[in-house]
């Protein structure tokens, strides 16, 4: 007999069998740190392109697009991305300057959001970014920008096959982070 569609997409596998622990307690007092730590997991699990992430806009209307980028860097500007000056997310942000990224690192059940505003960077960032890129031949890319989106909000996910999965969320406020588990007082 076949399947329903909701029938095939509940029989689905969830997460590997061993998954990495996560202690939201011990966590750092930022998230930048607790991210690189994650990122460098998935590195080191071997996981593809662990640096790719969705990245969600909205157009002046309110209309949501995402698409799958990498992140470049994340320093104090913000999380870098970059991207034609004449694409539609660039025009996007023109409008509406804030964003989202999602990462997600299945193997490990693990995903982070990341959500705030965006300022493009100076044209030497952007042009030494364009420089870096894997077969880059030199020439100038005058249509190339490089971002920054500082967080407002960052929350780490970490799946739990009892479906008991953890959230630990970052809340920037003044110039420093609150962070609590979603649900529960912060």
């Amino acid at each position: 007999m076949a399947q329903t569609l909701r029938e095939q997409l509940r029989a689905l596998p969830d997460f590997p069998e061993n998954l990495p622990s996560f202690e939201p307690d011990q966590a750092p007092e930022e998230p930048g740190p607790l991210f690189l730590r994650w990122l460098d997991e998935a590195i080191a699990a071997g996981l593809r392109q662990p640096h790719a992430m969705s990245l969600a806009t909205t157009d002046a209307a309110g209309r949501v697009s995402s698409r799958m980028l990498i992140l470049k860097d994340l320093d104090a500007d913000g999380w870098h991305f970059a991207t034609s000056r004449t694409s539609r997310k660039a025009s996007e942000l023109d409008q509406q300057p804030r964003a989202a990224m999602n990462f997600f690192w299945a193997d490990l059940g693990r995903q982070v959001r990341v959500a705030g505003a965006v300022t493009p960077l100076s044209a030497e960032a952007s042009e030494r970014d364009w420089q870096d890129r894997p077969g880059a031949d030199g020439s100038p890319n005058p249509e190339w920008q490089l971002y920054a989106l500082r967080p407002a909000e960052v929350e780490f996910w970490q799946g739990s096959h009892d479906r008991r999965h953890l959230r630990l969320r970052y809340v920037a406020d003044g110039g420093r982070w609150r962070k609590g588990r979603p649900g529960r007082e912060e």
